[in-house]
């Protein structure tokens, strides 16, 4: 029997519940997110750009919003995405997934510009850093700790002025991904506006 805290707590929608979830990738790490209205606006863009999954550890969003939880988390049109709570996401990640590749979005010496970033998904198949993607990003108050950074494959930065808050940081990588995408594989904007339509018939 799983210990307490190895067990996930999960929202999808409007549904909730503890343990039973199956590790997917690709997927979003967050550690120890501080806002909820920045995880709010991560499970969109989930949603947006295909990520089934959004893992997050700690418990700072839920202290400081208590029992309610932003909006876009509540919507029913973001129910194809899991927001997953548990202790060590990533540790959880790794080891049902041994193939899957930890991409950790921080600034280090060794960090790649996304500007000339292949993600792992688009490696051709013998490279040995081919996998689906686990993108990890660190609190908006701080950097990721090193146990979490020594479980990360790669690291990326992204180029810019200033600093950009962890929702943005979120909406550029998964921008990114897409963007490098062969057209076929790219979402378009015609088959979710017919989607959208086909969901809101009887």
């Amino acid at each position: 029997m799983a210990h307490e805290d190895e067990l996930e707590t999960w929202r999808s929608g409007s549904r909730t519940g503890v343990g039973g979830v199956v590790p997917q990738a690709p997927a979003i790490v967050l550690h120890m997110p501080k806002y909820p209205h920045n995880v709010g606006q991560i499970v969109r863009l989930a949603s947006a750009y295909g990520i089934g999954q959004v893992w997050y550890s700690g418990d700072r969003i839920r202290q400081a919003i208590g029992i309610r939880l932003p909006r876009e988390e509540r919507m029913r049109r973001y129910e194809d995405v899991l927001l997953v709570n548990h202790a060590d996401p990533l540790a959880r990640l790794c080891q049902v997934l041994p193939g899957a590749r930890p991409v950790a979005v921080e600034l280090r010496p060794n960090s790649e510009s996304l500007v000339e970033f292949v993600h792992p998904d688009a490696l051709p198949p013998e490279d040995r850093q081919h996998g689906p993607p686990i993108y990890v990003f660190g609190p908006e108050d701080g950097s990721l700790p090193g146990p979490v950074v020594k479980r990360c494959h790669r690291f990326v930065v992204i180029p810019s002025y200033e600093c950009l808050n962890l929702a943005a940081s979120v909406a550029t990588i998964l921008y990114d991904r897409m963007a490098k995408m062969p057209v076929g594989a790219r979402p378009a904007v015609r088959e979710r506006g017919l989607a959208a339509r086909g969901a809101a018939q009887p």
